[in-house]
This record gives C-alpha cells, structure tokens and sequence, in this order.
C-alpha cells in the first residue's frame, strides 16, 4: 500500500497538497469528465428527438414505449450532468465546495445508468428495424451488459482489495 493510499483503498491528497487543493483538484477533474460525456449525450437526445420526425409511424408498440423510456431517460442523465454547474452558479460564492463535489459525483453516476439504459434502448431501436426483433434483443442486452461491465463492474472490482 503506497503513503498516498488510505488503508480504505482511497486516494489521499497529492504530495504538498492542502485539503482545500485537493477538493479544488477533484471538482476541476469531475467537471472536466462531464465535459467530456456532455457531447456524446447531446447527440443521442439530439437523434431521439428527430426519429419522430423523420419517420412519423414507424414506432410501434412496444417500441414506442421503449422510446419513450429512451427519451425520457436521455433528458433525465443531461439534466442530472448539467446539475452541478447550475448549482455551481447559483450558489456562486457561497458553495460548499466538498459537499457539491461528492453530490456532483452522485449525479453523475446516477446519469451514467439512465445514459446506460437510454443508450441500449436506442441500439434495440434502430436494430430491430433492420435485423428484427430476436436479434435485436441480444444485441441490445450484449450492449447493456457492455455498459455495466465497463462502466460499473471493472470500476466496482477495482475498489476491492486484491482483485
């Protein structure tokens, strides 16, 4: 176990770094990641909102219900990513920046299942009008279970001593 790690498996304060820097070095990082999501999500919304309009009848039920879910999902994770800078501005001055950082974190990973969710939806969408319905399915559950192995699982066992 290296000095800088705690006997939790947490990371401690860079060397020389106060308390104050280093929550001042993990919102910068947390922003920074969201910026990074930020266009990949506008994109999907932005493809969930024209696939109405480019084909009006071609949704179904169930479809249209997993549509829906999708959509609704997508606005749901922006809405959830986009929350800490919002909360940043109107408490300008006045944030507790420890306590935004760890509620932006849980913001963040409640987004990151709703995004998980909306984005295997989408890819059963779109496969289920070119490959058909069984197809579909498993593509889209291989998909989901991508998500949850890369997003939440290799994270998850990184956490547990020894793994």
């Amino acid at each position: 176990m290296s000095a800088e790690q705690h006997a939790d498996g947490t990371r401690g304060a860079e060397p020389d770094e106060s308390h104050k820097e280093r929550v001042d070095r993990e919102l910068r990082e947390l922003l920074e990641e969201i910026r990074t999501i930020l266009p990949g999500v506008q994109i999907l919304f932005g493809f969930l909102v024209l696939l109405p309009f480019q084909f009006p009848h071609a949704l179904e039920n169930p479809e249209l219900v997993l549509y829906v879910a999708a959509l609704l999902s997508v606005a749901a994770g922006f809405a959830m990513l986009v929350a800490p800078s919002v909360h940043h501005r109107i408490q300008f001055r006045r944030l507790d920046k420890e306590a935004h950082l760890f509620r932006a974190n849980r913001l963040v990973i409640a987004a990151s299942a709703l995004l998980a969710f909306a984005t295997a939806a989408t890819v059963y969408l779109v496969l289920s009008t070119i490959t058909g319905e069984p197809i579909a399915a498993i593509l889209a559950g291989l998909a989901a279970a991508w998500f949850a192995w890369f997003w939440y699982g290799l994270a998850l066992r990184a956490r547990v001593p020894d793994a």
